[in-house]
């Protein structure tokens, strides 16, 4: 999120109604929700989570047990259990 000055991307008329309730003060303005992407849909991250719970999940249908599971991806059990017993959407 970078800083910009409302002067130079707002008209005049916008700026003076934003300045009833706000002055000199930073303001966030988020996305619309048809520009929102979840979080590490860009970068890749969440991709990367998906695979390793869908390995996770899988897993443990195989006969691994949640303890044994905790150890292999360094997590604590109840995020495993967190993981084998939630549906995935």
């Amino acid at each position: 999120m970078k800083y910009m000055n409302a002067n130079k991307v707002l008209p005049g008329k916008l700026l003076m109604e934003i300045q009833k309730y706000v002055q000199g003060e930073t303001i966030y303005i988020p996305k619309t929700e048809t520009q929102y992407q979840k979080w590490g849909t860009s970068s890749g991250g969440r991709q990367l989570l998906d695979l390793r719970n869908a390995t996770i999940r899988n897993s443990f249908i195989s006969g691994s047990s949640i303890q044994q599971l905790a150890e292999e991806y360094h997590l604590s059990t109840e995020t495993i259990k967190k993981i084998v017993y939630t549906s995935k959407k």
